[in-house]
């Protein structure tokens, strides 16, 4: 078995990256992390000597997305020479042990690197019930990442899973999920340098950047006040968007395939939660730089911020789920939502995508429904309650 160079710089020899484009990746690296341009030298050197070091990467309550997000990367990128070249000693996904052994490999390696090794952290710690579940190797999750982070040089906490909760700490939380720096603050885990990375996944940019920084400069980039890189989501998705000149024109698509969808209109209408979400997705984007959500037609749904799961739903528009907030009519925003979600699952086979243009009255519908007449119907059973939110949706001329 071949022996690991020992700094980046013979890596980069070794993978047969040349000078140049080793260069072009800090000018992107500085551009990144908004440092000035004088500042490339100095990275590109420190970065060529940097040591190896060692890398434990704990998967909690996950999906994996985060560790793809860094893997999905196409020809040779800087992105796989850090995982070649960092020592990344325990992985669940990558490392090759399992069981007793794979656990052993983590022990030596915080014996080892004590007080020096990165640790990096995807997914939510449930910690309800004693933390039951999710556990490794009949430990809870937050008792394997207090044991962690004791001897950690810093911490990275990789997507919004494992730096606000994410999906798993969603309402109502039954597993008690949250995310690092809550533990942190909470004092149920030492407290550590520590940078949050959220997205759902975070971008590849992010979680690389930041390890580059780190290993040339030994410490963070500036961070905001929920301890995210401030370069990388200082700015709002909305204000960097490729749709923004729509927006500004006051051109809204109001379902998803109607005309002004076609031709690429905002999608605020639609509930993008891209004005109130951090995030560079629409410099950097996904697919080998192909587009992002918004590019491809899809709203935001703000994942890089907390709570996002629980922001009132995320196909209406921001400016109604306010509204409905102001006048405590929560329940009725969300019995049309509901309706227009069984609309498009039950009814645009046959009927127009946007009911605004039916015959019928939109308030005779519902007794139809109810009466059984129309013969097409009958095959669809609604019950009362899911006759009642369609009812709303259609009345409501949304």
């Amino acid at each position: 078995m071949s022996k690991k160079p020992a700094d980046f710089s013979a890596c980069l020899k070794a993978n047969g990256v040349s000078r140049r484009s080793f260069l072009k990746f800090c000018t992107a690296l500085a551009s990144l992390l908004a440092l000035p341009s004088s500042a490339v030298p100095a990275l590109s050197e420190k970065l060529r000597l940097a040591v190896r070091p060692s890398v434990i990467w704990l998967s909690f309550q996950e999906c994996t997305g985060c560790t793809e997000s860094l893997t999905r990367s196409h020809d040779l990128t800087i992105e796989e020479l850090m995982l070649d070249y960092l020592s990344l000693d325990y992985h669940h996904t990558f490392q090759a042990a399992s069981g007793a052994a794979a656990e052993a490999a983590r022990a030596q390696a915080m014996r080892r690197f004590s007080g020096r090794y990165l640790l990096l952290v995807d997914g939510a710690v449930p910690t309800a019930n004693g933390g039951v579940y999710s556990t490794i190797a009949g430990k809870s999750n937050l008792e394997m990442l207090k044991e962690c982070s004791a001897g950690a040089a810093a911490i990275i906490a990789v997507g919004s899973c494992a730096a606000f909760g994410g999906l798993p700490a969603a309402s109502p939380n039954p597993t008690g999920a949250t995310g690092v720096s809550m533990l942190m603050r909470s004092g149920q885990i030492p407290q550590k340098p520590l940078v949050n990375l959220p997205g759902c996944p975070p971008l590849p940019a992010a979680i690389s950047g930041v390890l580059a920084h780190f290993l040339a400069f030994g410490r963070f980039p500036v961070l905001d006040d929920l301890n995210r890189p401030l370069s990388i989501y200082r700015n709002t998705v909305h204000e960097r968007c490729s749709r923004y000149h729509f927006f500004q024109q006051e051109k809204f698509a109001q379902h998803f395939d109607d005309e002004a969808a076609r031709k690429g209109w905002c999608l605020y209408k639609l509930g993008c939660r891209g004005p109130v979400t951090h995030n560079a997705c629409a410099v950097y984007k996904w697919n080998q730089g192909t587009s992002f959500p918004i590019e491809s037609g899809h709203p935001c749904i703000g994942c890089a911020e907390p709570g996002f799961w629980d922001q009132g739903g995320f196909y209406r528009s921001l400016d109604a789920a306010a509204l409905a907030y102001q006048s405590g009519d929560e329940s009725a925003e969300s019995a049309i939502e509901e309706g227009h979600q069984l609309y498009h699952d039950s009814c645009v086979y046959c009927h127009s995508v946007d009911p605004s243009g039916f015959r019928t009255d939109p308030a005779k519908i519902a007794e139809l429904l109810r009466s059984g007449e129309i013969r097409s119907h009958r095959r669809l059973r609604f019950s009362e309650d899911q006759i009642s939110i369609l009812d709303k949706y259609l009345r409501s001329g949304k």
